[in-house]
């Protein structure tokens, strides 16, 4: 059954998607599968995955072994660029479905939108077909940028969600405020930054002793008051928990804005104009 005590945001086909979710990357299957299975016991609904990661399989794998109803769930997973074009997505659902051992996944993304190929308006077209005949629940896209959202609404092809590297050290504006004027969710990989920088920085450690939380717990807060849907990885029970327990505390409108007073522009994020798989 859903968890009542995560909130949930409804994107724009209606599908009800939990505020925080749990990354898998980059796990192998069976650590996936071990650690999905606990993520299930501990609360969480949300479980992202992707072609390039090679755990769908132990997605799937962890979800069987955790015995919870598959429509209890929302599974995200995403294709690589080999696969865009209508038939190609088509051929990408169902060989991320079997591994996955569903009958349908509820929000399929564009990994990467690789504008030199330009296929991703092709791409798009084909979840969008996908969602008509019941196979996905929603259109995704991830690492888009904002000329690339305004590409797509202009074929109308407007997508539920974007999934982005966002933290507060990376906030993104221009691609959260693109998104936000489509009705496009952002939801947050790497949510806790790549590397410990961003946990032990002394705005970030402050605002954990003053709440008695751990820094992790201190940006998960930032990403979800701010209607961010962030996906950390974890693996260990503790671990899983703690990053779930973050909708028993609010931070002041001041401290979100010191804490995305971190960011640090578009270093260190992956140009998808030039990057991408």
């Amino acid at each position: 059954m859903p968890n009542a005590s995560v909130p949930t945001i409804t994107l724009r086909n209606g599908l009800e998607l939990p505020a925080i979710g749990m990354g898998t990357w980059p796990m192998d299957n069976t650590q996936t599968a071990d650690a999905v299975a606990t993520a299930v016991e501990v609360g969480y609904r949300l479980f992202d995955t992707a072609e390039n990661y090679g755990n769908e399989a132990g997605v799937g794998e962890g979800l069987r072994r955790s015995g919870i109803a598959r429509g209890d769930v929302v599974l995200t997973t995403k294709f690589n660029k080999q696969w865009h074009g209508r038939k190609g997505v088509r051929e990408a659902f169902t060989v991320s479905a079997e591994k996955l051992g569903t009958e349908y996944i509820d929000l399929l993304l564009v990994h990467w939108p690789n504008p030199d190929q330009d296929r991703f308006v092709e791409a798009v077209q084909g979840i969008a077909d996908l969602l008509a005949e019941g196979l996905v629940r929603g259109i995704g896209v991830s690492n888009f940028k904002p000329a690339h959202l305004e590409r797509l609404a202009d074929a109308g092809l407007v997508p539920d969600l974007n999934q982005i590297q966002v933290d507060p050290r990376h906030i993104r504006t221009a691609s959260r405020q693109a998104g936000a004027r489509l009705g496009v969710v952002t939801e947050s990989w790497s949510p806790l930054g790549r590397g410990e920088a961003l946990l032990q920085d002394p705005t970030v450690t402050g605002l954990a002793e003053k709440y008695g939380r751990s820094p992790g717990q201190i940006v998960l807060r930032w990403h979800v008051q701010q209607g961010l849907v962030p996906i950390p990885k974890a693996s260990s029970r503790a671990h899983l928990e703690e990053n779930l327990a973050v909708f028993d505390f609010a931070l002041e409108d001041a401290e979100i804005t010191k804490l995305s007073a971190l960011d640090t522009g578009e270093a260190g994020i992956l140009d998808s104009d030039s990057f991408g798989h």
